[in-house]
């Protein structure tokens, strides 16, 4: 149960710092990346949905017996994060640099996984 909490612990505090400052960022994002984006709604909308998931993360840490099925859509929420930036990529629709956030959103999702497997209520006997 140690490494779950550890896993989500970590994986919660580094969602939430590198998330959180996307609330301030909009207008340099597409500065720096271009094109501007143009859909405000669709990307607060991500942003909070995604810091919702970072405390997600946090709440499994605190019992993550209580919480292992929630664990199941958390590691989608890696898988198909991560995923979806690697198809981009070999799309030519996306910077390669951003493979640095799927690597270790993919690697998070390889460590909930793990998580899921190692935290087993115990048997009644």
């Amino acid at each position: 149960m140690k490494f779950a909490k550890v896993v989500f612990w970590v994986a919660g505090i580094y969602g939430v710092i590198v998330i959180t400052p996307l609330y301030f960022l909009f207008d340099r994002i597409g500065e720096v990346d271009p094109p501007l984006i143009t859909h405000p709604a669709f990307y607060y909308g991500f942003v909070g949905v995604a810091l919702a998931w970072q405390l997600a993360f946090l709440v499994i840490a605190t019992d993550p017996v209580r919480f292992r099925l929630v664990m199941l859509p958390a590691i989608f929420e890696k898988v198909s994060a991560g995923g979806a930036i690697v198809v981009l990529v070999l799309q030519g629709r996306t910077d390669p640099t951003d493979l640095v956030f799927a690597i270790i959103d993919l690697l998070l999702g390889v460590l909930f996984v793990a998580a899921f497997l190692k935290t087993r209520a115990p048997v009644a006997t």
